[in-house]
């Protein structure tokens, strides 16, 4: 076993009709932190929320443990660099995906996928609908406890074993944004972030439900969501579809087998998000995230030489705004987080201009 993980098994919720068999998430527990999105909290492009989510909450971790903290070790290289994880010949993800926020609630809907038996649905990582097909007029899903900018993941099953022979490819993230609409999103493809890594060696199943294996690695899927490829130097490419109680905000698990996983120890590494290698479903990197405020400065307030913050442009971890009379630095990249707001901590006040 690693040296480091504290790892888990928890129930997924039933389905709520003609219920299918549980499936039990084998959960991660080690951690590499996204410098670039955050020594803090949950950003990787949650945007902030305008008046159709506003009376949401922000979107909450699943456990109150604290994780504690590491420093850098001595790092021995792996056997094996991690390739693409390919699930391409497997049954298609649902497509057709619309969401609307209706009060307290998001009622959600999707297509067929030939040959599927049920369906499951994530939030943040968090099952909350396993839907079997029984031949009904449409598939639907119910978010009964929606938070801001939460990230859905779908996936078809050719029986309702819940084993990873069953499961079909995971959907391309899709976002509930700031109007209340569930959209497809994704972190733009070249972003790099800079990261502490740290590696676990669990075998059995991830909570995504995949067997765990070389290339499958754990997030917070409020910061990196389920279905994101992104390369990790001195390990290989990771596949995000994995949760864990040390895997919260700005922290990544990368699976290696045995004591490979001690030989990695803790690092920091500069990954990068890269498109599905396979063709997948991926959204095109233009595609947008949450609406962005209406309003920005078009030129510096007066004393300030720092250019403005611009809601429609990408910031990187270290660069420079300046918005409300202040100057703020960015922890990570972010697009839309207004500075002062609160903007999922991602904006640091370095002070009057």
């Amino acid at each position: 076993m690693s040296l480091f993980p504290i790892r888990r098994r928890i129930p997924e919720h039933a389905p709520s009709r003609r219920p299918g068999p549980r499936l039990r998430a084998l959960l991660g527990a080690v951690a590499l932190t996204l410098t670039a999105f955050g020594a803090v909290g949950v950003v990787a492009a949650q945007q902030a929320s305008a008046a159709g989510t506003s009376s949401l909450p922000t979107c909450p971790f699943w456990t109150n443990v604290t994780p504690p903290p590491r420093t850098d070790t001595p790092w021995v290289p792996p056997l094996q660099t991690a390739q693409p994880v390919n699930f391409s010949s497997r049954l298609a993800a649902p497509g057709g995906v619309t969401g609307t926020l209706t009060g307290s609630q998001v009622d959600i809907s999707f297509n067929r996928v030939a040959g599927a038996q049920a369906y499951r649905v994530w939030r943040n990582g968090q099952a909350i609908a396993w839907v079997s097909d029984w031949g009904q007029p449409a598939l639907t899903a119910v978010d009964n406890a929606p938070c801001q900018n939460a990230y859905y993941t779908f996936e078809a099953m050719s029986d309702q074993s819940g084993a990873d022979s069953s499961l079909g490819q995971m959907s391309s993230p899709y976002q509930l944004n700031s109007d209340g609409a569930v959209v497809p999103w994704q972190i733009p493809v070249g972003s790099t972030v800079t990261m502490m890594v740290t590696s676990y060696n669990d075998g059995g199943m991830t909570a995504s439900g995949y067997n765990s294996q070389l290339g499958v690695c754990a997030v917070d899927p409020r910061v990196i969501p389920w279905g994101t490829y992104f390369t990790v130097p001195g390990y290989g490419t990771c596949y995000a579809a994995d949760i864990g109680t040390w895997i919260q905000n700005d922290t990544v698990d990368v699976w290696l087998p045995g004591s490979q996983a001690n030989g990695w120890g803790v690092q920091h590494r500069t990954v990068t998000i890269i498109a599905n290698p396979f063709g997948g479903p991926t959204p095109p990197p233009s595609s947008s995230p949450s609406s962005s405020p209406t309003s920005s400065p078009s030129s510096p307030p007066g004393g300030c030489t720092t250019a403005a913050w611009n809601s429609a442009t990408a910031y990187t971890g270290g660069q420079t705004v300046s918005y409300g009379g202040h100057t703020w630095t960015a922890k990570w990249w972010t697009q839309g987080d207004v500075p002062g707001a609160n903007s999922q901590n991602v904006w640091t006040d370095d002070g009057p201009c």
